[in-house]
């Protein structure tokens, strides 16, 4: 009785995992959804949780996130994590707080199975602001393996005074 219980379990949980897998797979067939999924899932309103189950999904078992920032001594650093690291650094405050990242303009490159996204971010408190409090952009690798894409890496800089982003990455004038 014991070991049919066990098979029980195990096979509810493989299902399961399948059934969301499924899911998912969808969003990640294309650069596109998995681009708009990566943006999605960090974003939501104060109160709103983030599936972190997705964020997991999109990235490569080794994917990295990468914050680059000024050091107190003027010199350029960055902040490795991992998406579990990220999920535990900021999930909480992204839940406490509103967050929504917006991409405003995008420039991809392809060779073979990888890809090199240049994106461009705005970033919003709420869904109902009108003005960005930061804008950056997001450098993200991608890995194609056969039925999804994944991130491998995302790299980030932030907007300054003193680092605009260039116009070739804003959206183009109407």
């Amino acid at each position: 009785m014991k070991t049919y219980l066990f098979y029980a379990v195990c096979l509810l949980v493989f299902c399961k995992g399948m059934a969301q897998e499924k899911d998912y797979a969808d969003v990640t067939s294309t650069i596109d959804g998995t681009i708009d999924a990566l943006y999605n899932v960090i974003s939501g309103e104060k109160g709103e949780e983030r599936d972190w189950d997705l964020m997991r999904y999109i990235y490569h078992p080794n994917g990295r996130l990468v914050a680059t920032r000024q050091n107190p001594d003027g010199t350029v650093g960055a902040v490795f994590l991992t998406p579990e690291g990220y999920i535990e650094s900021s999930g909480r405050w992204l839940f406490e707080n509103g967050f929504y990242e917006e991409e405003i303009h995008r420039e991809v490159a392809v060779f073979g199975n990888i890809a090199q996204v240049f994106s461009t971010y705005q970033c919003f408190k709420s869904k109902s602001d009108t003005e960005p409090f930061m804008r950056g952009i997001n450098s993200i690798q991608l890995i194609n393996q056969g039925n999804r894409w994944r991130v491998v890496n995302i790299f980030w800089l932030q907007e300054t005074e003193d680092n605009p982003i260039p116009q070739v990455y804003l959206p183009k004038q109407q």
